[in-house]
């Protein structure tokens, strides 16, 4: 990193979802505003940009930052990854486990909050591995248990306009090895007895 003057610009280095890039940022700005803005990496989004819906989470070395409420130049060298950057070769599609839970859970409807919400998981996913409580967590002393009031605590700070939280949290139990019944599944099957009752109440009329 350069020497800082007052405002001068600085180069730093970043490691995003396996690149290494530089980027030359003023000490004011954030490592949202230098991912979107400079380095046009458009999976983080700007929802308040006051850290108080999450739409902007990333994995800065696995670990989950709202990236609107850190610096740039707090991170130079470090590994940062979005939601873009998540894969994986045995997916048909290449999607990781956590973003396949969630169009199979349907965990998602605009779409504008899931990158946030897919790191904000995976950062939970490794809290738990880690065995660090939450404000819920009945026993410090053995592992915790990924369930839902557990998953519901830990991603309270992750906002969805649209409401599809009950889908989220199926999608992160569902990584995390603890799936719960399958709400979609549930529904299309009811949805299809409620048509073939129809059909049949049809045809006998």
């Amino acid at each position: 990193m350069n020497a800082p003057g007052s405002s001068d610009p600085l180069t730093i280095g970043l490691a995003v979802d396996g690149e290494r890039r530089q980027v030359d940022v003023e000490p004011r700005t954030t490592l949202l505003d230098a991912l979107r803005e400079r380095l046009g990496e458009n999976a983080p989004k700007k929802g308040c940009d006051h850290g108080q819906c999450g739409s902007c989470t990333v994995l800065i070395e696995g670990r989950r930052h709202l990236s609107c409420l850190t610096l740039a130049i707090q991170h130079d060298g470090a590994e940062v990854t979005t939601a873009a950057g998540l894969t994986d070769e045995d997916d048909p599609d290449g999607l990781h486990p956590m973003q396949r839970a969630f169009v199979r859970r349907d965990g998602l409807q605009c779409g504008y909050c899931t990158p946030g919400q897919i790191c904000a998981a995976l950062g939970v996913l490794e809290e738990l591995a880690a065995g660090h409580p939450s404000h819920v967590t009945a026993d410090l002393t053995g592992p915790i248990e990924p369930d839902e009031a557990e998953i519901r605590e830990r991603m309270s700070g992750n906002l969805c306009r649209c409401g599809a939280y009950p889908n989220i949290v199926d999608a992160v139990r569902e990584v995390a090895g603890h799936p719960p019944p399958d709400r979609v599944a549930d529904a299309l099957a009811a949805t299809a007895g409620l048509t073939q009752t129809a059909d049949t109440t049809e045809g006998r009329s």
